[in-house]
């Protein structure tokens, strides 16, 4: 008798013992859980362009032989490392027209989306056929001609096309700032190169260009409710025949592709604090 009056003590303090271990157990696991969280990013940021927001002219590849030539040096993965809370989406590629934009890297958004720039624009109005017919014809007139047609594509395609992107990316990240972002001058007017290359006349020629897709792109921006990126006056001064650092590529012939391009110069220096300045 006294020996089951002894087991049932035995059994009763072992239940008593396991579960006082459940417990302990359990509130271990709740403690280690309030002491770990998980964070949550700060946002979302997505880059979508063209080759102006991925590497050409910096040199540098995350693979050579990506059509894409995206590169670590650029402004919008410059601004995602110098933001390690944000998670980035790189959907920019090289080469992108408004509609490759809209129907390849537009849907790569998510509506969680916090923060979306935007560079597109340069290559529905041709203008890297443009820069090539002004290098390679003799005569001024055949370049101008050649800036003129692109720019009366720019002023009378372009918007629609502009709105039509702009658009979707609102529709698909409804809570976005998104930042437009244009393109600097190219060339200083008078400036170092002396008589070698194109002359005045046809680097004025291809500044108004630049300018021309600008406007456009301003006027646009404002009217989707987007913010307007402008880079020219940061790169006025680092423009290709300034005495200064130059942020954009000049013609290389054994490297066609780096050409008029912003460098790393004009990532880091130039884009990336216009960008932070208005991102944050």
């Amino acid at each position: 008798m006294r020996s089951l009056r002894n087991r049932k003590r035995l059994a009763s303090l072992s239940l008593t013992l396991a579960t006082l271990c459940l417990a302990a157990t359990a509130t271990s696991g709740a403690y280690a859980a309030d002491a770990e969280p998980t964070t949550a990013a700060a946002g979302t940021y997505v880059a979508l362009g063209d080759s102006y927001a991925v590497g050409p002219g910096t040199r540098v590849y995350d693979n050579p032989d990506d059509p894409c030539r995206r590169g670590p040096l650029t402004y919008p993965r410059l601004w995602a490392q110098q933001h390690p809370s944000y998670a980035f989406v790189e959907a920019s590629c090289s080469g992108a027209t408004t509609a490759e934009l809209t129907s390849r890297q537009v849907p790569q958004l998510t509506a969680d989306a916090t923060l979306v720039t935007v560079q597109v624009g340069g290559n529905d109005v041709g203008f890297v056929e443009v820069l090539k017919n002004c290098i390679l014809t003799i005569d001024d007139k055949d370049c101008v001609a050649g800036v003129e047609a692109a720019k009366a594509a720019a002023t009378s395609n372009l918007p629609s096309a502009l709105a039509g992107t702009y658009a979707s990316v609102r529709a698909k990240a409804p809570n976005a700032k998104v930042v437009v972002v244009g393109y600097p001058r190219l060339y200083t007017i008078g400036g170092s190169c002396g008589i070698l290359g194109l002359s005045d006349t046809e680097r004025t020629a291809l500044n108004s260009a630049a300018d021309t897709l600008d406007s456009v792109l301003a006027e646009q921006a404002t009217k989707a409710g987007f913010t307007f990126l402008d880079p020219r006056a940061a790169f006025d001064p680092h423009t290709i025949c300034s005495r200064g650092e130059t942020w954009v590529t000049s013609l290389e012939w054994s490297k066609i592709n780096e050409s008029y391009h912003p460098n790393q110069a004009g990532h880091r220096d130039g884009y990336l604090p216009l960008l932070t300045a208005l991102a944050g």
